[in-house]
């Protein structure tokens, strides 16, 4: 392989690095989070900074695929959840 060629993939995966890096740096509670809609369960886990946060991403990350369309997915993430466990690293 040619030296620019690897030394492109060695800034890329840096990059990459410090990208995954700084965006769980800060968050320090995770939340797994179990959705029913119309007949339909899943569950589905996030990180945030704040449980709000972490709930919030795991309960629109679990009706990804129980909701069909744009007008299910609203309806299913002002759904109550069927359960939340939220825990701080």
């Amino acid at each position: 392989m040619k030296r620019s060629t690897l030394l492109t993939l060695a800034v890329i995966a840096a990059v990459a690095a410090l990208f995954f890096y700084l965006t769980t740096a800060k968050a320090s509670t995770t939340c797994d989070v179990c959705m029913t809609f119309k007949g339909r369960t899943n569950c589905a886990s996030a990180v945030g900074v704040t449980e709000e946060v972490a709930r919030e991403g795991a309960q629109t990350t679990a009706c990804g695929p129980i909701a069909a369309g744009m007008d299910e997915s609203i309806a299913c993430g002002r759904t109550p959840p069927a359960s939340v466990q939220c825990h701080t690293r």
